[in-house]
């Protein structure tokens, strides 16, 4: 029964379509046609959690307390357990009780931070491109988004001084996200030590996504916000084990920092949420506390797709920069090809899954998305596949659409 005469509310009708719920659909539509598709769109981690994990899962899944309603605020051990990974990862120290919060996944707490503290009118920074809930978050909860387009030439960070000063004090809250998602870019320590001195000169509210810190590759080490002197006194950083631990549909997150912003965000949380499965958050516990040799194989193996896609797409005429962290390759399309004729080209083609740039935003326009979510065999196979349609960087070769 169709009901005409009820609409959703303008918070949902200003959004623009979920680009990755749209690439589903033509996933389905494309596997129903006989194609063998070959997904490197969503940053979607193949294989199991590790078994440590899974095993504490299944042990603390027999425990009968663990299917109650879990504490409000998260357990008093995974708080622990979130607290004592950052002293030993960053060397910050923070209060299990004030300043660790977990989440029902970082997109989740991300979203509910802008419901938190944005208020309709209110600007917001975000740069573009950039992870898709660090400005659809502050639409929803009615914010006006300042745009800060992100360029090449400037490595992709952030340039504040794009930002004009009236902008800047209306600011509210800037969200950033280092190492990146989608263009895999890094920031130097001194940005780091930039963007806190421009959030305590403008009284601006920093959230920074820190999702990809362990995903980092020859020798780098990402940094944390909250490393950064005054860091902790204006902002507050993001995690999840999505990435690192294969743990995507367990949807673990957690956020780290300032006791009073994230007051504001366990405040808001009471009301919506009953907080993460106790078992989950047993089982994330057992994941924070792998032995760096998990990591280091992890970060291998990437670092190993990462360098064969790269060689093979020289092959096909591309000139992909080569990212220090994150699971993703920001490639640039043929001339005169559009994200998302390029995307479907590839996909109608080949059957190799991409994500158009434009779903980052205007500013990932002319690039595709490539994850490193496969093994060498498969990425070899879409390199081949990519070979044999003539798909190669090079416009007056490409098939069309």
């Amino acid at each position: 029964m169709t009901l005409d005469w009820i609409n959703p509310a303008d918070r949902v009708l200003q959004l623009p379509p979920y680009v990755f719920a749209r690439l589903d659909e033509l996933k389905v539509r494309a596997r129903e046609q006989g194609l063998d598709l070959i997904d490197l769109g969503m940053g979607n981690p193949g294989g199991p959690a590790p078994e440590p994990v899974i095993e504490a899962a299944k042990h603390a899944l027999h425990i009968a307390d663990n299917h109650g309603y879990p504490p409000f605020e998260g357990t008093a051990n995974f708080r622990k357990a979130i607290t004592q990974w950052y002293l030993r990862r960053y060397d910050v120290k923070l209060d299990p009780n004030s300043e660790a919060l977990p989440l029902l996944g970082s997109k989740e707490g991300l979203t509910h931070l802008a419901l938190a503290y944005v208020n309709p009118g209110d600007v917001v920074l975000a740069p573009n491109p950039a992870y898709p809930a660090h400005f659809r978050g502050p639409l929803i909860a009615g914010g006006k988004i300042h745009s800060i387009l992100l360029k090449p030439e400037n490595d992709w960070l952030i340039d504040l001084g794009t930002i004009p000063d009236s902008v800047a004090e209306q600011a509210k809250v800037l969200f950033f996200n280092y190492p990146s998602n989608p263009t895999g870019a890094t920031a130097p320590r001194e940005f780091f030590e930039e963007i806190v001195a421009f959030a305590h000169k403008y009284q601006i509210l920093l959230v920074h996504d820190l999702c990809y810190a362990e995903l980092a590759f020859d020798g780098y080490q990402p940094t944390s916000l909250l490393e950064i002197p005054g860091g902790k006194e204006i902002g507050v950083e993001f995690h999840t084990l999505s990435k690192t631990y294969n743990m995507a549909g367990w949807r673990v997150g957690f956020v780290v920092g300032n006791s009073t912003i994230i007051q504001g965000l366990r405040t808001l949380k009471t009301n919506l949420d009953y907080g993460l499965f106790a078992a989950l958050q047993t089982a994330a516990e057992t994941a924070l506390n792998l032995p760096d040799s998990y990591i280091t194989e992890v970060q291998n193996r990437y670092q190993k797709r990462r360098d064969f896609l790269i060689d093979g797409l020289a092959e096909l005429g591309w000139t992909v920069p080569k990212p220090l962290a994150t699971m993703y390759l920001w490639v640039a399309c043929p001339p005169g090809m559009s994200s998302t004729d390029f995307a479907l080209t590839v996909l109608q083609q080949t059957g190799v899954v991409l994500t158009p740039g434009n779903a980052f935003g205007s500013g990932g326009e002319g690039y595709v998305r490539v994850s490193l979510i496969a093994d060498c065999d498969r990425l070899g196979e879409a390199l081949r596949r990519l070979k044999e349609a003539n798909i190669r960087y090079q416009p007056d070769l490409l098939p069309t659409v």
